[in-house]
């Protein structure tokens, strides 16, 4: 496993990053798995050199906070030695506060994410969306003081618009407040929209990419028609993608078929050299999902190979900031 530097900052972490929001209760999520089940695949992480580990307050309704913290307190020994991100900003309860970016929000569910999750501190607290109800100043002045408590160590950033990122970056260095060191945006072989805009911005100002749905909810692991409890259930992968993806899975078939390496590990290999990302946030529900993701670290892929996987792209709507 290699481990490089969250952009700019000093922070290392693996080149993997698993995503915890496939453990927690599957009251909540059908396709999450209980504690019990997680753990093995987790173990298997922390065996392989995992150490960023990615979760948010609103997963299976805090369950995947509470499933995370017990896991890695057993998995590690000592906290020093993993990096812990969690989020903030969809809702986690009934009240007109109990949601979004207000300060109230943010000072309120960084207290109860570190009760979930049994420590002191977060390495990295990300903003889920982007609020269009509260200022941004309101919002980059409490996540500085939630770093200044020490109640996280570094803040990041999730889907939203360029100008908008833009905009926190520079209210933030305006008022000589905590700077955002990451973007987890929507990024994969069928989604490149933040080719455009996002990811431009993020290498000029040194911040890196953590791009989410890397495989795109399974679709360029397994294909469109596959049979699994999460396909069946997440009407999120139904709204991200469709049929103008044809043509970029075929590619991907034939790189994998010619390499002869499963298609997992060719789209996360694809996504690992593209400039500024970091760390790609990999969900897994088996053992075969970590360690295709690990071994993709070590699949280097030609000029030719990327020219083809990339030629048959078309277009898309903006999709995942809300």
């Amino acid at each position: 496993m290699e481990y490089v530097r969250l952009g700019t900052s000093g922070l290392k972490v693996s080149r993997i990053c698993l995503g915890m929001m496939s453990y927690g209760d599957p009251e909540q999520r059908p396709w999450a798995l209980p504690e019990e089940a997680a753990e093995p695949i987790v173990r298997r992480a922390v065996e392989l050199g995992v150490t960023f580990f990615d979760t948010a307050n609103m997963y299976s309704a805090g369950a995947s906070e509470q499933i995370t913290g017990r896991l890695l307190r057993k998995l590690f020994p000592r906290r020093e030695d993993y990096v812990l991100a969690t989020k903030v900003y969809f809702p986690v309860g009934s009240g007109p506060n109990d949601r979004g970016l207000s300060r109230k929000h943010i000072l309120d569910a960084i207290d109860a994410s570190l009760r979930r999750l049994g420590t002191d501190y977060v390495d990295l607290y990300q903003i889920h969306r982007w609020d269009y109800e509260t200022p941004i100043e309101e919002t980059m002045e409490a996540l500085h003081d939630v770093v200044r408590a020490g109640k996280a160590r570094y803040i990041g950033a999730s889907s939203m618009f360029a100008w908008q990122f833009a905009k926190a970056q520079h209210v933030a260095e305006l008022h000589g407040w905590t700077r955002f060191v990451s973007m987890q945006n929507h990024y994969n072989l069928i989604y490149r929209e933040e080719e455009r805009e996002m990811i431009p911005l993020c290498l000029d100002q040194g911040v890196g990419l953590l791009p989410w749905s890397p495989l795109a909810r399974g679709v360029l692991a397994a294909g469109r028609d596959r049979q699994t409890a999460r396909a069946a259930s997440d009407q999120l992968a139904k709204d991200l993608y469709d049929q103008s993806d044809e043509e970029v899975l075929e590619a991907l078939t034939q790189v994998a078929s010619k390499r002869e390496l499963p298609r997992a590990q060719v789209a996360l290999a694809w996504l690992l050299h593209k400039p500024g990302v970091v760390a790609p946030i990999v969900g897994a529900t088996k053992l075969q999902h970590i360690e295709d993701a690990v071994a993709a670290c070590e699949v280097t892929l030609s000029e030719e190979e990327i020219a083809a996987l990339e030629a048959p792209y078309r277009p898309h709507p903006i999709r995942g900031h809300s």
